[in-house]
């Protein structure tokens, strides 16, 4: 009898390009300090290319990671082919203490504990009042001694009496309070020199820009530890400005515009996360000290050897690699130079231009500060020995 079956299928066989298709990326987790972080890369990475695609999501420098699959360290020359990671593999990330970049390791959110305020507000202004009326004794000596001092007095918002000051008022801390906005008002400060008003619960929308902005005596703003993302514009008309504290914030970088403070001396914005800085920034020729420390730079722009007269430059818990070629050659008064938890090394800085001269003035500042405490030293221990 003749065989009418159908013919059997051809044999199922997998194409190279359909294994090199689904091997374009491999999607795994990786584990750290309780968050699961989803990592996609490509199978031929090397591991030290997946460090650098954790560096910002996890602010531990690449040199301070440690990824172990299968109860063993991954080799940073090795790929995650090779390294036998897949899809769906889950690898552990282990930080080295101090290897860190911005304000250190992300770790699991933590939640907040918010301030508990009344929930009718309308009803607990009487009280609000109450607690930030300033009695007589204290205006007269505001008004004399041009100090409005009211740090650490529990204010959700600047007093009335500090208004009646006016132009009398040459100082006004409000630090360590709950003050959330800035009003226009502290334009009517026309003779204030220092504003200071750290650790409050400052966002950008509280901030009347124009009333600062117009106040053209002051020389000292200090903000703090408060909630600020962003400086605006309005910063680069504070002309007279020369020390500007914003360390402590949740900045992402800085305007442009603070190129025309021209007359700036002190700039610290430590512990935030500024990813870059602009060019402007070399327009600040009378900057001594800047402070960049623990924030997320990778690099830094050349324009910062324009300043001339700077002294002091913190630049630990970055992710920087390098420093403008013209640093050493340019700026001839620098003599402390803050590199720790970066990933500029030894070698780095010795080929840099200007590095010998730098190195000596290094070497220089330091033996002055050890001769000083040697003296301080031996002069206790023979007033001790008197006694």
């Amino acid at each position: 009898m003749e065989d009418r079956s159908p013919p059997p299928p051809p044999p199922t066989t997998t194409s190279s390009h359909q294994d090199s298709g689904a091997e374009t990326s491999v999607n795994f987790t990786v584990k750290f300090s309780g968050r699961s972080i989803p990592v996609a890369a490509s199978p031929d990475s090397s591991i030290r290319d997946v460090k650098s695609l954790l560096q910002p999501l996890t602010n531990v420098l690449p040199r301070g990671q440690k990824l172990i699959f299968k109860g063993k360290i991954l080799d940073d020359s090795m790929t995650l082919r090779a390294s036998e990671v897949k899809s769906g593999a889950k690898v552990m990330l282990m930080a080295s203490q101090g290897l860190h970049q911005g304000e250190g390791p992300i770790l699991k959110a933590a939640r907040a504990q918010p301030i508990v305020r009344g929930t009718n507000r309308s009803s607990n202004v009487a009280k609000e009042k109450a607690a930030a009326k300033v009695d007589k004794t204290h205006l007269e000596r505001w008004k004399i001694t041009g100090v409005v001092a009211l740090a650490e007095r529990n204010l959700e918002f600047i007093p009335d009496e500090v208004w009646a000051c006016g132009p009398s008022t040459r100082i006004l801390d409000i630090s360590n309070n709950s003050v959330e906005c800035v009003p226009l008002r502290i334009g009517s400060l026309t003779s204030m020199q220092k504003l200071l008003m750290d650790a409050n619960g400052l966002s950008d929308q509280s901030i009347n820009w124009e009333g600062l902005s117009s106040l053209k005596f002051l020389t000292v703003l200090s903000m703090n530890q408060n909630d600020l993302t962003a400086l605006p514009p309005a910063l680069g008309a504070i002309t007279s400005l020369r020390q500007l504290y914003f360390a402590n914030n949740k900045l992402t970088s800085l305007p442009v515009e603070i190129g025309h403070l021209n007359q700036l001396e002190v700039l610290k914005v430590n512990n935030n996360r500024i990813s870059t800085l602009p060019l402007q920034i070399g327009d600040c020729i009378s900057l001594v000290e800047v402070d960049l420390s623990s924030n997320l730079l990778l690099e830094l722009p050349e324009t910062l050897g324009n300043l001339r007269n700077l002294k002091a430059l913190h630049l630990s818990n970055n992710g920087l690699k390098s420093l403008p070629g013209v640093l050493f050659t340019t700026c001839i008064q620098l003599s402390t130079l803050d590199l720790h938890n970066t990933e500029i090394t030894a070698d780095v800085l010795r080929q840099i231009e200007g590095w010998e001269g730098f190195d000596q003035r290094r070497r220089s500042k330091h033996q002055k500060q050890l001769d000083f405490r040697v003296v301080g030293s031996a002069e206790f221990d023979e007033s001790a020995d008197k006694k």
